[in-house]
């Protein structure tokens, strides 16, 4: 059972956007994309009151850097249960994850949050025990009891030039082990940190003021890595807010989106795109991101 309760209308929106976008030279796109589109009617709604409609929502899909949304919601249960200490390092290893998207950023916190290290080689208990620590996020992601998340891999960290020594062997053969996230867990996850339904009410405060992004042109051009240009907060009107956290590699371009226009109730949207002609297509999220924004059925 879903999160939300379908919509129709929205149903036959997105058949018509997406049949359009593949008509301009995207052949195979339905089979190349994940999206979850959720719409709610109160201004400040509770997580559950969306009304939505998804596509391919339960494919496990290599998450690139979305997967940081959840390392930074694990980080904030952690510093509830007193399990890591807060620190200023800490705090500016969870800006630049979520803000710049850094990897190294995104290393400590997984150290922090599993108590491993990344190296050469380990053999005997220690590896095992390596193994076994490394899916302590996991293990935390399936206590929510979250249907959604039955699919998902978050124990990875996220790299620039891929994995090396016990990090390269953790992946698995053929990479079996990477990281996987659905667009329905994402959603619902990213729900409930804009509704105060995951950790305490101040965490999600602070972890939204973390995922908010600045629209501003002139903000944008000073910084080329903005997770708006070619994402899908590119799509959305003046005026609009923003909260998301994309994703980008040579495979994938991602985005989890949560956005509010001037007078109207939010909406979410979280677009998994994959495959080579997907990655490299700059317009493609910010079209999605348009044309849904406009639909007022």
């Amino acid at each position: 059972m879903a999160f939300y309760r379908f919509d129709p209308a929205m149903a036959l929106c997105l058949e018509s956007v997406l049949d359009g976008l593949d008509a301009e030279g995207r052949p195979g796109l339905r089979n190349s994309l994940g999206v979850t589109w959720i719409r709610y009617s109160d201004a400040n709604p509770e997580a559950g009151d969306g009304l939505g409609v998804s596509w391919n929502h339960q494919k496990p899909i290599y998450p690139a850097s979305v997967v940081k949304l959840f390392y930074a919601v694990a980080a904030e249960q952690w510093l509830q249960r007193d399990l890591i200490p807060d620190s200023d390092e800490l705090e500016r290893a969870l800006r630049e994850m979520i803000a710049d998207s850094s990897n190294d950023a995104t290393g400590l916190v997984m150290d922090l949050l599993t108590g491993t290290t990344s190296g050469p080689m380990l053999h005997g208990e220690r590896w095992l025990m390596w193994q076994r620590q490394r899916n302590l996020v996991n293990e935390w992601l399936e206590t929510l009891l979250w249907p959604e998340l039955e699919l998902v891999n978050c124990c990875q960290k996220t790299w620039g030039d891929g994995p090396f020594g016990r990090e390269k062997v953790f992946y698995g053969n053929d990479n079996a082990n990477r990281n996987a996230l659905t667009t329905a867990a994402t959603a619902r996850m990213l729900e409930a940190v804009m509704t105060g339904a995951v950790v305490s009410p101040p965490a999600c405060r602070r972890l939204r003021a973390l995922l908010q992004r600045s629209l501003d042109p002139a903000q944008r051009r000073a910084d080329p890595e903005n997770q708006v240009d070619g994402f899908l907060g590119e799509g959305l009107p003046e005026g609009a807010k923003l909260w998301s956290k994309a994703g980008w590699m040579s495979q994938a371009r991602h985005d989890a989106a949560w956005w509010q226009l001037p007078d109207q109730s939010p909406s979410l949207l979280v677009v998994f795109s994959s495959g080579p002609d997907r990655a490299k297509d700059e317009q493609l999220l910010p079209a999605l991101a348009k044309a849904l924004s406009g639909f007022s059925g």
